[in-house]
């Protein structure tokens, strides 16, 4: 735009650097496509007098470097490939020589000053300038500077939004999205003269630094409320006793614009709820509640009455939960049982060979994984059952159920649901489980506690597999996992609360992601402003 440095009447113009371009292709002999005149339609934004609207292969020479095939490269050639340029930044994040990484792929030679650019997923925006003679993949097209041209300042203007708006448009293919020589060869480049082009180079790099600054505070701010953050949470987490508890929990309301001013932290704020819940720090004990000690009576009471109607299989003897094995103090009142003692039936469901897409209309679909993984049940998560098949509707999904997935990640594994509502002919697949609770227990507690950081800490442990990206967990391994018996009304309370603050945190999440976004439109017309010359002062 010529916005960012004042041009100087003495600089040479751009329309004579264009012919000593011109004059330099006839010395060289150089033979291309003709392209076509710019029309003033097709030009994005005004420039200078000074400056000239060109097409980019009218400058460079764009994919002319010469093909080396792999047995001609020595061994201490720099071999540069698409990931070893960061994305946006134009910074080289490896150099291997062909020694260390012997690819058969056919090359292209590239010199020291030549713009590198990736034209396989250009969205990317990796462009950089070669600081030394290599060797890249056909991924990366060497573009070869003609006179007068500075190679920064091409870099520069191919990562500008007008451009990445056109190669959008013109790229080909679904998987694999590219940029065609000629498209890029039609695309538009505003040339300022040599001279200003330096100045512009010399003032972007200023600027870049300055941004990087200032990126660079914003993460170190970051970096630190995030352990404040932590280490106030991990404080009240380990009170000791009440009173200890509330004079954590002041400092943190005391301190709350500074501990989530980011929705990042919302997150810890979350779990952390979630673990004061199931330790009994939440709400209130009420003396006259039933304790659990009567409470475990009547759940046994009712798992004999299941098992002599058939309703549930025998399982193995219980063990009473050990000290050691006891993850941290619960109030009075309240019990450490095992998970199979309040749900003393698991099923998983079935996994047939599915259409690669979700189901549709009456169609019978299966459930993947991902439908139970992030804390809310997601029915369209699931894959069509092939009309070939007979459903099994027992399988089937319904409202108030509580699923967990018994195979998944490390960090996901045994991650629960509390179905609210669903689609039907949903079935629940074998990774999988349906679990079925005692009627004197909230399934909702203990899908609280299931997705605590307690629970999660115990599945981590027993889980098995070698992989940390799959993960599996056994029924014997839920059924005995240790969990706390509250007072069937304190549950309940428990639930209640739970559900209101998360309300709030999803409230403040969302404002504090509008203030995110609003922040940055602000700059952006801020930056617009400066550019364009319509902001006199900030």
């Amino acid at each position: 735009m010529g916005k960012l440095v004042p041009q100087d009447p003495n600089d040479e113009l751009a329309s004579v650097l264009l012919e000593k371009i011109k004059a330099e292709k006839r010395k060289l002999s150089i033979k291309e496509n003709p392209l076509p005149l710019i029309e003033n339609k097709e030009t994005p934004f005004g420039i200078p007098q000074s400056w000239e609207w060109v097409r980019l292969g009218e400058v460079i020479n764009y994919n002319g470097a010469q093909k080396i095939s792999s047995g001609d490269l020595p061994d201490d050639a720099w071999i540069l490939d698409l990931e070893d340029i960061e994305k946006n930044t134009s910074k080289i994040l490896n150099r291997a020589h062909f020694k260390d990484k012997k690819s058969k792929s056919t090359k292209a030679e590239f010199k020291k000053g030549n713009v590198l650019y990736g034209k396989l997923r250009p969205y990317l925006n990796k462009v950089v300038v070669a600081d030394e003679d290599g060797y890249c993949t056909t991924e990366i097209v060497p573009l070869s500077i003609y006179t007068d041209i500075d190679p920064y300042y091409l870099m520069y203007t191919l990562k500008r939004p007008d451009f990445l708006e056109y190669i959008n448009s013109k790229t080909y293919g679904t998987k694999m999205p590219r940029l065609g020589t000629e498209d890029a060869r039609k695309s538009l480049l505003p040339l300022p003269p040599l001279t200003e082009q330096k100045r512009i180079v010399s003032k972007v790099d200023e600027l870049m630094v300055l941004c990087d600054k200032l990126e660079a505070r914003r993460q170190k701010k970051q970096e630190l409320q995030s352990k404040l953050n932590s280490a106030a949470l991990d404080r009240m987490l380990s009170a000791e006793n009440q009173e200890e508890f509330e004079q954590y929990w002041q400092r943190i309301c005391e301190n709350f614009d500074l501990l989530y001013d980011n929705p990042e932290n919302v997150g810890k704020l979350k779990q952390a709820i979630l673990q004061l819940a199931v330790q009994g720090k939440l709400v209130e004990q009420n003396p006259e509640d039933e304790p659990a000690s009567v409470l475990i009576e009547k759940i046994e009471m009712e798992k004999k009455k299941l098992l002599n109607e058939g309703k549930i299989q025998k399982a193995k003897n219980s063990q009473a939960v050990d000290v050691e094995e006891i993850p941290y103090n619960i109030p009075n009142g309240w019990l450490w049982i095992r998970f199979g003692n309040i749900a003393p039936h698991i099923e998983a469901g079935w996994s047939p060979m599915c259409e690669k897409r979700p189901k549709e209309g009456e169609e019978w679909g299966v459930l993947k994984i991902s439908a139970v993984s992030w804390n809310v049940f997601n029915p369209s998560e699931n894959k069509a059952l092939p009309s070939n098949l007979n459903p099994r509707p027992e399988y089937e999904v319904k409202p108030n159920d509580f699923l967990m997935s018994r195979a998944n990640t490390s960090e996901l594994v045994g991650k629960s649901v509390i179905v609210e509502e669903t689609t039907p002919k949903l079935m629940i697949s074998d990774k999988v489980l349906r679990l079925f609770f005692s009627s004197f227990a909230s399934h909702k507690f203990y899908n609280l506690f299931n997705n605590s950081q307690t629970a999660r800490f115990y599945y981590a442990k027993e889980a098995s597999g070698t992989s940390s990206s799959m993960k599996n967990i056994s029924r014997e391994v839920i059924y005995n996992m240790p969990v706390p018996l509250p007072p069937l009304n304190e549950q309940k309370r428990i639930v209640e609360k739970v559900e209101q603050l998360m309300g709030l945190c999803d409230e403040l999440e969302a404002k504090l992601r509008k203030s995110r976004e609003d922040s940055e439109k602000l700059m952006e017309m801020v930056v617009r402003g400066l550019l364009e010359g319509a902001v006199a002062e900030i």
